[in-house]
C-alpha cells in the first residue's frame, strides 16, 4: 500500500516532521510512506490553476497515486498551518485528486492538547467538496508536549505514545482494506 504523507510545518526541526518520519520508519512493513514536499509549492492562484507549475503537477500525481494520506500537522492559532492550507486548495481544484481518497489524521504540539483544534478544523475541510475524503474514524492522535517525547536523534521515545500509534497503524491498515474490498464491490455493479 501506497501512502502520500503531507506534514503541515516546513521547519527544519518540525516535530510533526520528526513524527512522519518515525511512522514512515516504525510501520513500512505495512505501508510505503512518501512524505511529500510541499515547501516548493507556489501560493494556490486560480489564474494559474489549469496550467500549474511543475512542482504543483509532481505534488498532486503523487497524491493521485497513492492509496491513501497521511496528513500530519501542528496547530498554529487554532487552525492547521497555511502551508497545509494552501496544499489543500492545489489538491480540491481542477482535477480534484482528492475525492474519495483515503485519508488519516496525526498531529502533535508542544502543548498539552496536542494540535486537537487543529485537526478538528481538518476533519472539517476534509469532508469540503472539493475534497470529499474518507477519514479513518475513531483514531484520534493528538500528542502533546511533543517536545518531550523524541530525543536528540528524533527518534520517538514515550512508550505509552508508541504503543498508541502501533494499534492505530494496524487499524489504519485494517480499515484500508476494508475500504479496497468496498470499493471493489462497488466496481464490480
Amino acid at each position: 500500500m501506497k501512502v502520500a504523507a503531507i506534514v503541515g510545518s516546513i521547519r527544519k526541526e518540525s516535530y510533526n516532521m520528526k513524527l512522519a518520519r518515525y511512522i514512515q520508519k516504525r510501520y513500512k512493513h505495512f505501508f510505503q510512506l512518501e512524505v511529500l514536499n510541499i515547501r516548493e509549492l507556489p501560493f494556490y492562484d486560480q489564474d494559474i490553476e489549469a496550467a500549474p507549475p511543475q512542482s504543483v503537477i509532481d505534488f498532486k500525481a503523487k497524491v493521485a497515486a497513492a492509496d491513501a494520506v497521511l496528513w500530519v500537522t501542528p496547530e498554529y492559532n487554532s487552525t492547521i498551518p497555511g502551508v497545509m492550507v494552501n496544499a489543500i486548495d492545489w489538491l480540491s481544484r481542477v482535477d480534484r485528486v482528492m475525492i474519495g481518497k483515503p485519508s488519516w489524521i496525526v498531529g502533535s504540539s508542544m502543548g498539552m492538547l496536542g494540535s486537537v483544534k487543529g485537526q478538528s478544523h481538518l476533519r472539517d475541510i476534509l469532508f469540503a467538496s472539493g475534497i470529499s475524503s474518507p477519514l479513518l474514524p475513531g483514531n484520534e492522535v493528538y500528542i502533546g508536549l511533543v517536545h518531550e517525547k523524541f530525543d536528540g536523534k528524533g527518534e520517538l521515545t514515550d512508550e505509552p505514545t508508541i504503543q498508541y500509534l502501533d494499534l492505530v497503524a494496524e487499524n489504519f491498515v485494517k480499515w484500508m482494506k476494508e475500504q479496497s474490498r468496498l470499493k471493489g464491490l462497488q466496481d464490480a455493479k
